[in-house]
């Protein structure tokens, strides 16, 4: 007996009062699941619509119940909420903004309910949203310019991106996992990203003092990223390039 859809129901409401989903998945359902997957304790489980994220409950409760360090990844379209529903009434505008609350509520209930996994195990997430590129599309020939276009060219970064957008672009395209700690620090002002303890380091600034690039480089990063546009011109990215080479050889 793996219950049915008003366990499930019944387990939403504790946590979400406001009555949001009539026939959401029981928490020892998707518990059942992982263990008949024959899953390890470390691997990642994956559900490719969200739901009400009880596979993130799930996964999240069977980890402080065995000390797993498994992972789960929930995927779901922006889909929105119907008119009048309870859901819409409790202020949701999209079915996604309940799988993320759900997620902060359960992880909230597990740890007053398991004190002792508190600090030992990660109950955060990460939110990302599927959109085009971070960059615009430059493999043009000199006929597809305007004399008036070309000033939309001195820049290669759509406009509206954040420094973040930037970073996890980068990340995807280099291969690596968007679940990698990443720090946000300053060195005289200036924003800088250092993902897994120097995998890589990023800088955004729009203008980038010698004084930071050293900083950086002294960090002997795997890999370092800046933006073109952040070097007034072909000598400042040569020093760049000398300046590592005297700081992180």
């Amino acid at each position: 007996d793996v219950g049915d859809n008003q366990e499930g129901k019944q387990e939403l409401l504790k946590i979400m009062p406001e009555n949001l989903f009539q026939t959401p998945k029981v928490i020892r359902l998707i518990k059942r699941m992982i263990h008949i997957s024959g899953a390890s304790e470390n691997d990642i489980i994956l559900d490719f619509y969200a739901g009400s994220a009880t596979t993130a409950h799930a996964v999240m409760q069977l980890n402080a119940e065995d000390g797993g360090n498994r992972k789960y990844i929930l995927c779901t379209l922006d889909e929105q909420v119907a008119d009048k529903s309870a859901a819409k009434e409790a202020g949701y505008e999209t079915i996604d903004q309940i799988s993320r609350e759900r997620i902060r509520r359960a992880a909230k209930k597990i740890q007053e309910e398991h004190p002792e996994t508190v600090g030992k195990q990660d109950y955060g997430f990460r939110a990302y949203k599927l959109d085009s590129s971070n960059f615009k599309d430059v493999s043009q020939t000199p006929d597809s310019f305007s004399q008036e276009s070309l000033f939309d060219s001195v820049s290669n970064i759509k406009d509206g991106r954040t420094d973040l957008d930037l970073l996890f672009q980068i990340m995807l395209t280099w291969g690596m996992e968007l679940s990698l700690p990443i720090a946000k620090t300053q060195i005289d002002g200036t924003d800088v990203y250092n993902v897994a303890d120097g995998a890589l380091i990023a800088c955004f600034a729009d203008e980038i003092s010698e004084s930071v690039l050293r900083q950086i480089a002294k960090e002997e990063p795997l890999r370092a990223v800046f933006k073109d546009e952040s070097f007034a011109n072909s000598a400042a990215k040569i020093n760049l390039g000398q300046i590592f080479k005297e700081e992180a050889p």
